[in-house]
Formats: C-alpha cells, sequence, structure tokens
C-alpha cells in the first residue's frame, strides 16, 4: 500500500503524502504537552499536529457559555514543566493564554497544522507504518504516514454534545441551547433562564448566569455533591511572600494537592458520610447559613466521588441560591411546553431561555475509522494496556486522563512513557511494537473499562460498549488511580513479556 512513499524517518514527503516519526492527534491540553514531552525528549524525531479547529485549545477553545472554568486546580491541571502563576481555578482565557505561551516559548506552533480533521487512520504491516488521511478547511484531502501515532483529540465529541430525546422539545418556541454550543454573543441579561443539569458545567454557569438574568432555575434529575473554597492556595501565596522562586512553589504546590487529593480520595471510600458531612460545613460557611437545608437538592444517591465532585469557588451557587437569584428544581422531565418544561410532578417551568447541561456524546479515537492491515478495528473487541495501548493495535498510544485527578497529570505521565518506548524502540532497531497478553494472562477475565461502582457519570456509562475491554490486572485497565500509577508507571519493564517488538 505504502510502496511508493520515503523510507527513511526523517520528514519527508512522496506526492502528496507527508511523513513524520510522530503524529499527534489534537492540539488541545494533551496534544499540546505530549508535543513538548516529545520535543525535549526524543529531539531527532520529526512530527506535526493534526487539529480539526483552526486554532489550538481543544476544550478550551469548544466551550463559550459564562463564566466557563477549569474545575480542576491549575497547579496540577498545568503542565508540570511550566509554572501557574494565578489563582487554583482559573477562566478558559485565561487557560489559553497558559497554553499559548507553552506553544510560543517551546517553538511547537509551526508543527501544528490546523484546519485538519482526520478521516481515517490504517496501519500496514509491511510498511510499519500508519496511513492518516485528513481533509483541509478547502476541503481537500490530505495524506500523512507516520511511525507512531499518538491519540490526543480527547474524549467527547465536540460538535454533538448528548442531548436526551425529550418529548416536545420542538414545541418550545424560544431559545433552547446546549451549554457546549452556547453563542457568546447571545444576551440573556434581565431573562429567565432554565439550566438542565447539575454537573461541573450547571455549578459553572448557574452563577455566571445568576449575575445578569432575572431568575435561574436548576432542573437537575438527581444532586451533585459540591466541594466549596476559595480561590486560593495558602501555601502558594505563602512561599511567594517569603520569596520563594515560582518553579518551586509550582512543584511544592503540586506536590501539597495531590497528597490533599489522595487522602481524599480513599476517605471518600472509607468514610463517605464523614466527608459528606464536611461538604456540608463548607456549604454553610460561605453561605453564612448554619441551617442550610439540604434535602432533597443537595443530598446524592452516589457516594461521594463515584462521579466528579463538583468544584465550587467561594461557594458561589448556594449563595446564589440563598439570595433568591437561583431556585433548584429536583425533577425529571415530562415534556417540553411552548412556554417552557412540564415536570413529572406536574410543576411547569417557563423559561425564555433553556440551556441543557447534560454532558457529553463520549467519542472513542475521535470516532475516526482505524484498520489494521485492512481490517477495521473494533475498540470493544481489544484490552487495553494501563489505558494507553491496546491489544492488536501497533504503534499507538492514545491520552485518556483522569477523572478523580487533574487530567493533564496523566499527560506528563505518558509524555514520559511513549518517550522511553521510543527511545527503547530505536535502541533496539525495532520499528513495530505491540502489547499482549503474557502465558500468565491466558484465561483472565474481560470487563467493561470501569465498574459502574468505581466511577459511573451518564455520557461513560452510556458509552461503554464504545470502549476497549479490561482485565483484572493493573497492566490491563485503567485505573483513574494516579496515586499508583505514579509509581508503577515510570518504573515500566519495557522489556517484559507484554511487550511484543519487530
Amino acid at each position: 500500500m505504502l510502496d511508493t512513499l520515503e523510507r527513511n524517518d526523517s520528514a519527508g514527503a512522496t506526492g502528496n503524502t507527508e511523513h513524520f516519526d510522530v503524529l499527534i492527534a489534537g492540539a488541545g491540553i494533551s496534544g499540546v504537552g505530549s508535543a513538548y514531552h516529545l520535543q525535549q525528549q526524543c529531539s531527532g524525531k520529526s512530527y506535526v499536529v493534526l487539529d480539526m479547529k483552526d486554532t489550538f485549545g481543544g476544550t478550551w477553545e469548544t466551550h463559550k457559555y459564562p463564566g466557563v472554568r477549569s474545575d480542576s486546580d491549575l497547579y496540577t491541571f498545568g503542565y508540570r514543566f511550566k509554572p501557574w502563576i494565578g489563582a487554583p481555578i482559573a477562566s478558559a482565557d485565561e487557560i489559553l493564554k497558559y497554553m499559548g505561551e507553552v506553544i510560543e516559548e517551546n517553538g511547537i506552533g509551526p508543527n501544528i497544522r490546523y484546519g485538519h480533521r482526520i478521516t481515517g487512520c490504517s496501519w500496514s504491516s509491511a510498511d510499519n507504518r500508519w496511513m492518516v488521511e485528513a481533509v483541509d478547511k478547502t476541503g481537500g484531502t490530505k495524506r500523512f504516514t507516520c511511525n507512531f501515532l499518538w491519540m490526543c483529540q480527547g474524549y467527547y465529541d465536540h460538535e454533538k454534545p448528548y442531548i436526551p430525546d425529550w418529548e416536545g422539545l420542538s414545541d418550545y418556541r424560544v431559545l433552547f441551547v446546549h451549554a457546549q454550543l452556547w453563542d457568546p454573543k447571545t444576551d440573556y441579561a434581565g431573562k429567565r433562564i432554565l439550566v438542565i443539569g447539575s454537573g461541573a458545567t450547571a455549578a459553572t454557569v448557574v452563577p455566571a448566569f445568576a449575575e445578569k438574568a432575572a431568575h435561574v432555575t436548576m432542573l437537575q434529575r438527581s444532586p451533585t455533591y459540591f466541594f466549596c473554597s476559595e480561590n486560593k492556595n495558602e501555601l502558594a501565596d505563602r512561599l511567594r511572600e517569603i520569596g520563594i522562586d515560582e518553579p518551586t512553589v509550582h512543584r511544592v504546590v503540586r506536590a501539597q494537592i495531590m497528597h490533599d487529593q489522595d487522602m481524599m480520595t480513599k476517605r471518600c471510600q472509607t468514610e463517605p458520610e464523614v466527608v459528606f458531612e464536611e461538604l456540608k460545613e463548607l456549604v454553610r460557611a460561605f453561605t453564612g447559613k448554619p441551617d442550610f437545608e439540604f434535602e432533597p437538592h443537595f443530598t446524592p444517591k452516589y457516594r461521594v466521588w463515584q462521579q466528579r465532585l463538583a468544584f465550587c469557588p467561594e461557594g458561589d451557587v448556594f449563595r446564589a441560591a440563598v439570595e433568591g437569584k437561583v431556585t433548584v428544581v429536583t425533577d425529571t422531565i415530562d415534556r417540553f411546553t411552548e412556554k417552557g418544561v412540564r415536570t413529572s410532578s406536574g410543576e411547569e417551568i417557563e423559561a425564555d431561555i433553556i440551556v441543557a447541561a447534560t454532558g457529553f456524546r463520549l467519542s472513542v479515537m475521535g470516532d475516526i475509522p482505524f484498520s489494521v492491515d485492512g481490517k477495521p478495528v473494533n475498540w470493544n473487541d481489544i484490552v487495553t494496556y494501563r489505558g494507553m495501548m491496546f491489544t492488536g493495535v501497533p504503534n499507538m498510544a492514545w491520552v485518556m486522563g483522569y477523572f478523580r485527578a487533574s487530567w493533564t497529570l496523566r499527560v506528563d505521565m505518558m509524555g514520559d512513557f511513549v518517550c522511553n518506548l521510543l527511545n527503547h524502540m530505536d535502541k533496539a532497531g525495532a520499528k513495530r511494537v505491540d502489547v499482549q497478553l503474557r502465558p500468565e494472562d491466558e484465561g483472565m477475565p474481560l470487563s467493561p473499562w470501569i465498574e459502574a461502582d468505581n466511577f459511573n457519570p451518564g455520557y461513560l456509562m452510556r458509552g461503554l460498549d464504545q470502549l476497549p475491554r479490561r482485565g483484572d490486572k493493573p497492566e490491563w485497565r485503567h485505573n483513574q488511580d494516579y496515586w499508583a500509577e505514579k509509581d508503577q508507571i515510570p518504573v515500566t519493564d519495557l522489556t517484559g513479556a507484554e511487550f511484543k517488538y519487530s
């Protein structure tokens, strides 16, 4: 298939096809970080980054709803190699500025091709290369080949969010929009706004809407856990006050936050009721209401951290509720009406704008068709190696971050892993690497990607049949445990039986 292409390992082109050592899919937080690590640790390798958007940023470029911000602190969501200077919770604009600095300071920009939508990835064992096809902004087809494919495109569809099949949606006569598709030019001042949902997006958009809207109603099927805190880090502020340099502040504060998160995660499993009482106390402190009522709207039915714990800086959601700017309704939707929504209990909520904060549609590998030697890849038929590589799919890694810790922690960790793997292949003279079940894994039971009682947000549960399978051993699953992986992955034995080189 690739007989006419160049056979060297440096950047090159033959006809309409360009060749690179490494192709990175996506110029979001994962792709930019991965490009940095590749430059630093595999400096001799050529690479290109393809992104369908017109600029970098991924998630932070997609979402433009009011108040859009991180729900992870930037000391850990920021890269380990670039200190974060600012409040822990940052706006999308601040994150984009930070990413832009990473790109500029490290000369990554010339390697990024914007406006390139990948339409297919095919592996040829005869050539030990991937063929990647993309469509550019003019509609023209571009072809690239690469020795290694690094998928950094994220995990959800940036163009088609998840909207339930609500009865009567077409009957609603005013403005309905999913938060992911919000137009920042929309004027909502003085309007009655209904937000459907109660997760991290709702936690962000509800207090932001409340600043200008006539009133905001948050309609939730079930409550969410909120963690209220001031948007500052006392340790960082103190270290700066005594003159500690920013790289040291960044390193120490990251370590402190990750330690605290580890303790929190373990306590959510061993003493969830105690943790919930502590979360309640924070709400009472920020609202100034010792008698704040949590039933029924703020008492979730699941254990803390089975779904994302929504960060609430300064307790803004709860303060808006206490001030009468926000009303919370816990119910399901019977149908949409001409003026709003009728709930299952019969209440009609009228609204000038309805915003669905109903989450993502899972998109595994960007919904890009993959094939190996002409055979289509069905991701649910194969087994994951630590949520990074996959049986039967050579020379490819996928960045899937953490849900209970900052996504970027795994970007940095995988940057080290992939670069170590590439350097190991060079030393061994290998052109191909596969992950394979070992003799001791024979007969190992296979299960869906993650257990529902471990982490069960709707978008993940809806899409489990799209994801690879996991085994019952640490090597064959993405365990969502940064604190275990930070010790395990850096010492991976690349000569182990699970790696096959040729």
